[in-house]
């Protein structure tokens, strides 16, 4: 089967693979070459890739999932491999929105910060398995 990760400036992935693990707004689902046509929208997270047994990580960022005829795209805002990610940065940026969340007074800055907090553990775990 084949996978296709887009984002709106780039093809992040394009290649055949074996296995997909993501994770959608309803729960982290799998898919296997020969899965019935699907659609899910994506939350913040992982999406986990296995290519002749070796993994692949990637963080996406929201955006939705389709497979159909053992064909699965991932259009999403932001994608990036995990081998990529500064983990320093990643680790400022969640260290960043954990205070702001801490003294966020409104609920608009609050949902951001988790926002924010979601993405940068996201990065993270994409950089601790790859």
């Amino acid at each position: 089967m084949h996978l296709k990760i887009i984002t709106h400036e780039k093809v992040v992935y394009d290649e055949d693979v074996d296995e997909i693990y993501t994770k959608g707004v309803d729960g982290e689902f799998g898919i296997l070459k020969g899965h019935v046509p699907l659609m899910a929208a994506l939350d913040i997270g992982v999406t986990k890739v296995i290519k002749d047994g070796q993994p692949k990580y990637f963080t996406t960022m929201g955006g939705v999932f389709q497979f159909k005829d053992d064909e699965g795209i991932i259009l999403t805002t932001t994608a990036e491999s995990g081998d990529e990610i500064d983990v320093m940065r990643a680790k400022e940026a969640l260290e960043r929105a954990k205070l702001k969340l801490a003294e966020s007074e409104a609920t608009l800055d609050a949902k951001r910060a988790e926002a924010a907090i979601a993405r940068a553990m996201a990065r993270l775990k994409a950089t601790l398995n790859s």
